[in-house]
């Protein structure tokens, strides 16, 4: 069965210039006109700090016009899928979870013939694809009630996920599950996780304690800071604006029975901010050969110590997004190990309410739930 009965239009928020508000338009369901396409009906859309980062201009070319659809993290329903295609991957009715990289991925360049990272998919697709979109970012993403989805960048949501679960794994999940799987650690190591009270950081929390590994989480925020101390994952929640990173460092040699300074301090550590400050404290809290994994990318760079990377051979690595097995063994992992994202849900026509309260600092994931009454 190709689709079910759609209705011609739907409501979508649009944002029609930079540093501006959504405005809630009724437009056009998107038709399905590729073979890899499934029409999916979106039943909860998560607001993510690209979001923010595109609306305020400082993602140009990003999006390539106006008005846009936002949104790269959601999840929702297959309502049709390409007629053209005898052999979809999704049937009507399908329950899935969509990750905005890799529309359309060529399968033809370098990148798709010999896929990269920490958990490449199997030759033919990349997550990193030059040539592909991106669901919110160069095109029409999940703030909207249907969105056209590759079928290939999405997958099954599992049974004890919602929805409402299941879209902020999508980038905010999947990219700081990306970023522990680069660090590759064993259990029993020491991580670090600067920006632990975010949307990111919170879940990086519950993924490394449920890991096994020894983690310390940094934040400033006090509502940050609340949200990690109550996630009950045995985590050491540091104020960097109270604790100094050196006596954290300190403190742990001494836990290890490191006798030498360049031995104390954590493995690897990762950045989630954009400051400066937090860079610094987070390399300061690394032993010497320690490995920092940037996942922030603030518009002026951040100011390395040559110094560090020499004398302390600390290495960096940047992380954007993970692959579909990444995506694949993350959901599994949260069913396993009960991750869930601290969410607050919106009703969908309020949109512009939950990016008010983003920017005031609300801590945790902030999603629409289009089943919420309005």
């Amino acid at each position: 069965m190709p689709s079910t009965s759609l209705p011609q239009s739907m409501r979508a928020h649009l944002l029609e210039q930079y540093n501006t508000d959504y405005v809630l338009r009724e437009i056009p369901v998107p038709a399905i006109t590729h073979p890899d396409d499934v029409l999916v009906r979106v039943d909860a859309a998560s607001y993510c700090h690209t979001d923010a980062v595109l609306a305020s201009g400082s993602m140009r070319p990003f999006p390539p016009s106006f008005p846009h659809v936002g949104c790269h993290e959601f999840a929702g329903t297959v309502a049709a899928v390409a007629p053209q295609n005898p052999r979809p991957r999704f049937q009507v009715g399908d329950r899935v979870a969509v990750s905005g990289r890799g529309y359309h991925a060529c399968g033809r360049c370098a990148e798709c013939r010999r896929p990269s990272g920490p958990d490449p998919d199997a030759p033919g697709f990349s997550a990193y694809c030059p040539r592909s979109s991106g669901l919110g970012l160069s095109r029409p993403g999940g703030f909207q009630e249907f969105a056209l989805v590759d079928a290939r960048q999405a997958e099954p949501i599992p049974p004890a996920l919602s929805a409402r679960d299941a879209a902020p794994l999508m980038c905010a999940g999947l990219t700081v599950w990306a970023a522990l799987r680069r660090c590759r650690l064993a259990p029993g190591a020491r991580l670090g996780v600067v920006g632990c009270g975010g949307g990111l950081g919170h879940l990086g929390l519950q993924f490394a304690a449920k890991m096994g590994l020894k983690v310390v989480g940094v934040d400033v925020s006090a509502r940050g800071l609340a949200l990690a101390r109550g996630l009950g994952t045995a985590a050491a929640v540091v104020d960097a604006s109270e604790q100094r990173a050196e006596d954290v460092r300190a403190a742990v040699g001494a836990e290890d029975g490191a006798e030498d300074a360049p031995a104390m301090g954590l493995d690897a550590v990762l950045v989630l901010p954009e400051s400066q400050a937090a860079f610094d404290y987070a390399a300061a809290l690394l032993k010497d050969g320690g490995l920092l994994v940037l996942v922030s990318f603030p518009e002026a760079g951040f100011r390395l110590s040559a110094y560090d990377v020499v004398f302390r051979r600390l290495r960096i690595e940047g992380s954007l997004i993970g692959s579909n097995v990444a995506m694949r063994e993350m959901l599994d992992f949260c069913v396993a190990h009960s991750v869930r994202a601290e969410t607050r849900t919106y009703p969908f026509s309020r949109l512009n309410e939950l990016v008010k309260d983003y920017h005031e600092g609300a801590a945790g994931k902030l999603v629409l739930d289009l089943s919420v009454e309005e």
